[in-house]
């Protein structure tokens, strides 16, 4: 498929203001947008199939030694075999402006009751042991746009502590973030939670981009 031709390596504000029905919460500290029903129902309800065929255990980037860190389940949504998943790409590609050789393959998400992912941020550290081994190629995340795949019965929210702002899961909505600040540091303001699920499960997508492009679309 052919790229549109003003795709970047970057999204911005702008860029996301320019589509109908975003939620921007500005604040010092932070950008966060909002999109709900993003996602149409039935597609949301296609990629839950899709993660609870393929999920194994979730791992983390530069463990800590605590094994209840990030207790989830996640799956490789890339390698999954079905039509949906290059198209959901390109819809993301198109909203954010980004190109898809900047993404990272989409992951799936899947919390049961009790499961959470404690405070974190999406980026890695450039303190951490693997930094040198995650980022030598395509650098570290940039953004992250995140889809929640259904409500939640209890639980389960996504918490930015620094803003004091938590966003609670409906199907088909989108939380977008730039991990970065306005002069392209790093933000620690980003760090988030996903909370425990107190009751039902809860399914997410997250797409993460790249400052370089990873070498595969």
């Amino acid at each position: 498929m052919k790229r549109p031709a003003n795709l970047s390596n970057d999204s911005s504000a702008e860029t996301l203001l320019s589509h109908p029905r975003v939620q921007h919460f500005p604040n010092p500290w932070l950008e966060l947008f909002i999109v709900r029903d993003f996602l149409p129902l039935d597609a949301c309800a296609a990629v839950v199939e899709l993660i609870d065929r393929e999920r194994r255990p979730s791992t983390v980037a530069d463990p800590n030694g605590d094994p209840y860190f990030r207790t989830s389940e996640s799956c490789d949504l890339a390698t999954a075999a079905s039509p949906l998943i290059p198209a959901l790409d390109a819809v993301l590609s198109a909203f954010s402006g980004i190109d898809p050789v900047y993404g990272e393959p989409l992951q799936g998400q899947r919390y049961a009751i009790g499961q959470e992912f404690k405070p974190h941020t999406d980026y890695f550290e450039p303190t951490g042991p693997d930094f040198g081994k995650l980022c030598s190629v395509a650098g570290n995340r940039t953004w992250t746009f995140m889809i929640y795949l259904n409500e939640v019965e209890a639980g389960g929210a996504t918490r930015f502590k620094a803003i004091d702002k938590t966003v609670q899961p409906e199907t088909g909505k989108l939380l977008a973030w730039n991990n970065r600040r306005p002069d392209g540091c790093l933000n620690p303001a980003t760090l988030h939670q996903g909370m425990k699920v107190r009751k039902g499960l809860k399914y997410v997508i997250t797409k993460w981009y790249r400052e370089r492009p990873l070498g595969f679309t």
